[in-house]
């Protein structure tokens, strides 16, 4: 560590009132000393991870920390503050403060060593020199392990070679067995053995949280004679704990912020699963819980009723986060359907778009290839492009009930998602209705693997019994309760789009202007693309339907185009990695690829998103007034001969554009100049002064 602290990098009277104030003096040291190449953008990557999580921990201390491509090598400030710096602990401000700043690709040594600065941030021995440090060089020295008062030489082994690898656990686990007062397990009647518990710590950036954690968590053990093996799955990577040691052990403590990798190990045992930061400031409570769930038999509900295979998590929840609300499970479940969906909707759209190119509009009435089909004909190939595209739509309503059902409840749930996405279909509930069935048939399967099954009959139940009891229960309510509402709905929703003239028109095509703009790809924008190809995804679409899905086309190009104008116009208002960037979007932008503009609304949220969204609802206002139609639901400009009045199409298109462009390089014009190097740097931010947390999203693990 002897490179990553020096006297330059403390500063022990620390004036700073509050936290963005503290963070800012000691990042000023590391820009004084080359450390950091832009204040602001590193600053914006420590403000967008704390807003991730609190970093400040019981015993007064605060620990501020990003990755980020701002810093050069991995470096260390400490600043001690006599008056004391609020950073969301529960017990009250802090006084020793660690700004933690590591390189967006740093390697695992430079991490290993952060690593072991967390663990031994501890140590009361540790702290308590630091509060009695009478100098910065005697400070920097302490930190770096240099003082007979920093940690113990256990402490620092257990980290001193492997970082976050389990093997470190493992080391600690032996130590406390060894020395550990004669503690019986769950058994009873059993030898006499310590109780074993297995642990994964994780936290967002993975550098000091997911440490800290597992050091306070083997420490506690130690203490309650308990055996405690940690996973540290931090940002160097994780070692997987060693299956034999899962086996064995008598219940688990899983202590994250993000998402644990292959939770599925830990399923059938007791299981407390909390935040990273319970771990460091109440180990013995969590061990304590861990121990009165076996002692009652409690294990995880999935290993206990779910069917073979389920893993305790369903494709979503393995996918996302700790402690995420219903709503945020929602829109993951909706968008697992709408994923999947996606390739169908575009592989259809396109060839029936095909086949009317070939062959014209009255090509939907032409008959079965399977009855008529001259191979030297075009209308023939036209015909068999038009009805293998109508095939692939059929598949749409069933495809996202169904996967969203999986989203829910993993494979159990795609036979009933599937059977009520087909019943929505027939009963003419569309769209609307494969939403219902989707979501009723997770429900349902979530519900069947909720009631206690004798073992015999376990095995049966993913392959036998939840789809026959599931599609029978979804399929009654699709045709007897349910369905013919939505049908109505439905059918309303349709005739009131085809009744859409005038001024109702072009605000609606302003508002689908708005959402496509307002995420670039993300769940807003997926909701208005989603409606728009659900009205065309029939044999004979209405006028309006094919004027909603050409306005929403619109709208979605002009972000990542009016980002390439921008970078062509003015090019000096964007750093080389964003005028790189540029390039690229003028064909990800012609090619209706929304998500080419990303790269510069992560960076520059507060300029480019509200300018995007001001150009798409021009887009898309227009497109309506113009009276545009699109059969196909992609391809962007290569699909413009399909288009009705194509050349007022473009002139929306065009007019977004322009306005999107102009907005963003006087938005962009009226901040601070940039100067020096710095913002050129690979990857450097192309607004300093952007005050928005998370205008950089730091790498987390």
């Amino acid at each position: 560590m002897s490179d990553m602290i020096t006297a330059d990098l403390v500063d022990l009277d620390l004036s700073a009132d509050t936290k963005e104030a503290a963070a800012r003096a000691l990042a000023e040291r590391m820009v004084a000393l080359g450390r950091v190449t832009d204040l602001e953008g590193f600053l914006a990557d420590v403000a967008a991870r704390e807003a991730q999580m609190p970093t400040g921990l019981d015993g007064g201390i605060g620990i501020p920390h990003c990755r980020s491509e701002h810093v050069t090598e991995p470096t260390l400030a400490f600043g001690r503050s006599a008056a004391g710096v609020d950073f969301g602990a529960a017990d009250g401000p802090a006084d020793l403060i660690f700004l933690i700043a590591a390189p967006a690709g740093a390697d695992d040594a430079h991490l290993t060593i952060l690593s072991s600065l967390a663990r031994q941030l501890m140590n009361a021995e540790f702290t308590a020199a630091l509060r009695s440090a009478g100098d910065a060089a005697a400070a920097a020295a302490l930190i770096r392990g240099e003082e007979p008062a920093a940690p113990t030489e256990d402490a620092t082994e257990e980290t001193g070679d492997t970082g976050d690898t389990a093997d470190t656990g493992a080391v600690s686990a032996a130590a406390s067995a060894e020395t550990a007062p004669g503690s019986t397990g769950q058994d009873s009647g059993g030898p006499a053995r310590p109780f074993r518990i297995v642990a994964v710590t994780s936290c967002p950036t993975g550098i000091a949280h997911t440490y800290m954690a597992a050091e306070s968590l083997e420490n506690a053990g130690r203490e309650e004679g308990v055996e405690v093996v940690v996973e540290t799955q931090g940002s160097a990577g994780f070692t997987r704990l060693d299956p034999a040691v899962i086996a064995a052990a008598d219940g688990v403590i899983l202590a994250h912020d993000v998402a644990v990798r292959e939770k599925d190990r830990f399923a059938g045992k007791p299981t407390v699963d909390t935040g990273v930061k319970a771990a460091i400031n109440r180990p013995g409570e969590l061990i304590g819980e861990v121990r009165d769930k076996a002692a009652r038999g409690e294990v995880t509900a999935a290993a206990a009723d779910g069917p073979a295979g389920s893993g305790g998590a369903t494709p979503v929840e393995r996918g996302g986060e700790s402690g995420e609300g219903y709503g945020a499970k929602l829109r993951k479940w909706l968008m697992s359907g709408v994923s999947y969906m996606v390739p169908f909707v575009a592989a259809g759209g396109l060839l029936i778009a095909l086949g009317f190119a070939i062959g014209g509009y009255e090509i939907n009435k032409a008959p079965s290839v399977m009855d008529h089909f001259v191979w030297t004909q075009a209308d023939s190939w036209a015909a068999l492009l038009f009805q293998i595209g109508g095939v692939a739509f059929a598949f749409l309503v069933p495809v996202l009930a169904g996967y969203i059902a999986y989203g829910m409840a993993d494979r159990p749930g795609l036979v009933p998602g599937f059977v009520g996405g087909s019943i929505a279909l027939t009963i003419n509930a569309g769209f609307l209705g494969g939403l219902a069935a989707g979501l009723i048939s997770g429900a349902v399967v979530l519900a069947i693997q909720r009631v206690p099954i004798p073992k015999a009959l376990r095995g049966i139940m993913p392959v036998v019994v939840i789809p026959l009891v599931s599609a029978a229960v979804v399929g009654f309510l699709m045709f007897v309760v349910i369905g013919k509402p939505i049908a109505s709905a439905q059918e309303g929703m349709t005739d009131w789009l085809n009744g859409l003239s005038g001024a109702n028109a072009v605000l609606l095509g302003a508002l689908l202007g708005l959402m496509m703009c307002f995420d670039l790809g993300g769940p807003v924008n997926k909701v208005a693309y989603t409606f728009a190809t659900a009205g065309i995804a029939v044999a004979s679409p209405s006028d309006s339907a094919m004027k909603i899905m050409a306005a929403v086309m619109a709208a979605g190009m002009v972000p990542p185009l009016a980002m390439a104008l921008a970078t062509t116009v003015r090019g000096r208002l964007f750093n080389a990695a964003e005028r790189e960037n540029g390039k690229a979007a003028w064909v990800l932008g012609a090619s209706f690829i929304s998500e080419g503009a990303i790269p510069f609304a992560a960076a520059d949220p507060l300029r480019v998103i509200p300018s995007s969204m001001v150009g798409g609802a021009v887009t898309g206002a227009l497109s309506m007034a113009f009276g545009a139609t699109l059969r196909a639901p992609h391809g962007g400009i290569f699909v413009v001969p399909l288009i009705g009045n194509p050349l007022l199409y473009l002139v929306a298109i065009a007019a977004g554009v322009c306005v999107t462009a102009a907005l963003v390089i006087v938005l962009k014009g009226l901040r601070k100049p940039v100067t020096g190097t710095s913002a050129q740097g690979p990857g450097g931010g192309a607004d300093p002064s952007a005050p928005t947390p998370g205008a950089k999203q730091p790498v987390a693990a």
